[in-house]
């Protein structure tokens, strides 16, 4: 965790958000707020609605009722590609990318909701169309950058022959190409190990100092207790707690949702112990 991440301006905000499939209520009623530079994780068992809930807020879900704001505004129900020209962009849990096309390209592709130039623009390459793109090769450039030469030495290189982790930062960097207000990120660390695991946290936390407002889903505990500003807990789609990691860690409805009634309090007293001895990785980057 930083102390960047109280500045008081709400910059995401859900309320009653509720999510059916049939007669399958995904997400029930979900209140959700995150403030301008926090790092906000949700959580909670598989099957949970986590995934579910982003989808809704992205866009990619229509909801079945309840409102999604982003900076004041109401968003609710927008398309896709409109809710990331408002200014929330994502990455999925299981890696979407233009496999045959380069790293650089798929940076660049990350870019286009904030260019002007329209189709004619691109067919005439008029000096503002070209000047719009060097810009863009700039600042996809300066993207990569945050990833150190992970993906800088490999710009010219196909999206599919790269290494899984940094497959995961490049989508994570094509997210920031478009410049977005939110980040939401699903489940980054998902298949990396310890060490990759410590890196990908480092560069998280780098991303939250330079000023990117983050929302998490991870499944790694540590991950979420040792950076989070503040926990949403789902369970069968409902909001069960919220918090900071210390109220979170110690709330038994959430030690219940993880281990089920049959554990004693013994047991989740000693998961609540594990996960407060987990060593905070991300701040050995700060």
């Amino acid at each position: 965790m930083t102390s960047m991440a109280t500045m008081g301006t709400t910059l995401l905000e859900t309320q009653k958000l509720s999510k059916s499939f049939g007669g399958l209520a995904a997400v029930q009623g979900v209140d959700f707020r995150v403030e301008q530079g926090q790092i906000v994780s949700v959580i909670g068992p598989n099957g949970a609605g986590k995934s579910t809930f982003f989808n809704v807020v992205t866009g990619l879900y229509r909801p079945t009722s309840g409102r999604v704001f982003l900076d004041g505004r109401d968003i609710t129900g927008k398309r896709p590609d409109a809710v990331l020209k408002q200014g929330i962009a994502r990455t999925f849990q299981n890696i979407r990318l233009f496999a045959n096309m380069s790293v650089l390209e798929n940076v660049l592709v990350g870019e286009h909701a904030r260019l002007r130039s329209g189709i004619l623009g691109d067919i005439i390459k008029g000096p503002h169309t070209r000047r719009e793109e060097r810009a863009a090769r700039e600042r996809a450039y300066r993207v990569m950058d945050l990833f150190g030469p992970r993906l800088t030495d490999s710009s010219n290189t196909l999206a599919r022959n790269l290494a899984y982790a940094d497959r995961r930062y490049l989508e994570i960097a094509r997210a920031l190409a478009s410049q977005p207000k939110v980040l939401l990120l699903d489940e980054p660390t998902v298949g990396m190990n310890p060490s990759e695991t410590e890196e990908a946290m480092r560069y998280i936390a780098q991303l939250q100092r330079s000023g990117v407002t983050v929302v998490l889903i991870e499944h790694k505990l540590n991950v979420v207790m040792s950076m989070s500003d503040r926990i949403y807990v789902l369970d069968y789609g409902q909001n069960i707690a919220e918090g900071t990691p210390a109220e979170v860690r110690s709330d038994e409805r959430v030690i219940e949702a993880y281990l089920g009634r049959r554990h004693s309090t013994a047991m989740a007293a000693g998961l609540a112990t594990s996960i407060a001895e987990q060593p905070a990785a991300a701040s050995s980057g700060q």
